[in-house]
């Protein structure tokens, strides 16, 4: 009597085994923490006061984990998923507190002519970024690309798209549909969630494509998402990367204008430009620039410039050494009443993939 508990945790654990074997189901994640000194942000690296040190989560690339299977159902065609949750490693907690599978949770099927699934998925602005961000969406909590150019933290006060009241804002959208296919060179992609509210409130659309000749790559994505009532968001971003012996040089683009009333609307322009190259085998060199206009109506423009550089020392294909540097100059009042117009910080830290 007292063997059944471990034989029959041990029979779990052969049948866990042998799905996933069937399933080729894959538990992933990134840990990244270092620590951070900075003058003139928060801790939450917004406009501060004074210097602050202290631990933080997530600088160079977001710690996550997730699951993600796929089955073979013959001819070419796979049923898939992926649930995906962001963590904070530096205190444990979940980086969306009202969502556990924050980052992405969706189900669908691969097929040759192309992949359809359901759930919740990145928008097709953030889909771009892998190949035309300046820091590959690096911090993205402070990457003015993530920030405005695909709307994670677009400031606006209201909520566009079905979003669920992430604290990741629009970058991601509930109740989503999302369709790709791979034409040689060419990527088409399309997107669109039914928002689930009446008139079609908190709904969205967008299509995007990419293109890929040797060592260039171009992204290009276009979205609409509604508020409530007459409110509604137009974006885009479009943006194109090189490889050359020199290094690897990226450019960028990204406007959104949303409108809030009848009579007032906001926009964000935000231009990226990026550079980086291998010092060694084992050591990397990113430097980028962002430069974001804002307008809003009867207001003056405003915005920021912020330069953001790593340097990174591989210690194996999955852990790596970072050092980060980066610098914001806040432009006519964007910071707030009471902060600097100055914001300097510097990281340390490791990141391991798993």
């Amino acid at each position: 009597m007292k063997l059944r508990p471990f034989a029959t945790g041990a029979t779990l654990l052969c049948m866990l085994q042998a799905a996933a074997a069937q399933t080729g189901l894959t538990l992933y994640g990134i840990a990244d923490s270092g620590v951070r000194y900075a003058s003139g942000l928060s801790t939450a690296n917004r406009p501060g006061t004074g210097t602050v040190l202290g631990i933080s989560s997530g600088v160079n690339r977001t710690s996550r984990f997730g699951f993600r299977g796929r089955e073979d159902l013959g001819g070419g065609n796979y049923a898939i998923f992926n649930v995906e949750s962001g963590l904070a490693l530096d205190t444990g907690a979940n980086a969306d507190t009202n969502k556990f599978w924050d980052r992405m949770s969706y189900v669908g099927l691969q097929t040759p002519w192309g992949t359809v699934t359901l759930g919740r998925h990145t928008n097709l602005l953030a889909d771009t970024l892998g190949v035309i961000d300046p820091l590959a969406i690096r911090f993205a909590g402070f990457n003015p690309n993530v920030q405005f150019g695909a709307l994670s933290a677009h400031g606006l006060g209201s909520e566009f798209g079905s979003t669920g009241g992430s604290t990741t804002g629009s970058y991601r959208m509930d109740n989503s549909l999302k369709y790709a296919v791979n034409l040689g060179a060419v990527t088409l992609k399309a997107m669109a969630g039914p928002g689930e509210a009446s008139g079609g409130d908190r709904s969205s659309s967008g299509v995007g494509a990419g293109y890929k000749a040797g060592a260039f790559e171009a992204q290009i994505a276009y979205m609409t998402l509604k508020g409530t009532g007459a409110q509604k968001l137009n974006a885009y971003i479009a943006g194109g990367a090189l490889r050359t012996d020199l290094g690897h040089f990226k450019l960028s683009y990204a406007h959104n204008d949303a409108d809030l009333t009848a009579t007032s609307s906001t926009g964000h322009r935000t231009v990226g430009v990026g550079y980086s190259s291998k010092l060694s085998p084992s050591l990397e060199l990113t430097l980028s620039y962002y430069d974001m206009k804002r307008s809003r109506t009867k207001l003056s423009n405003d915005g920021l410039g912020r330069a953001i550089a790593f340097l990174e020392y591989s210690l194996s294909k999955r852990s790596k050494l970072y050092a980060e540097l980066d610098h914001t100059d806040w432009r006519s009042g964007y910071q707030g009443a009471g902060f600097k117009d100055k914001a300097t910080a510097m990281t340390l830290g490791i990141v391991h993939n798993f």
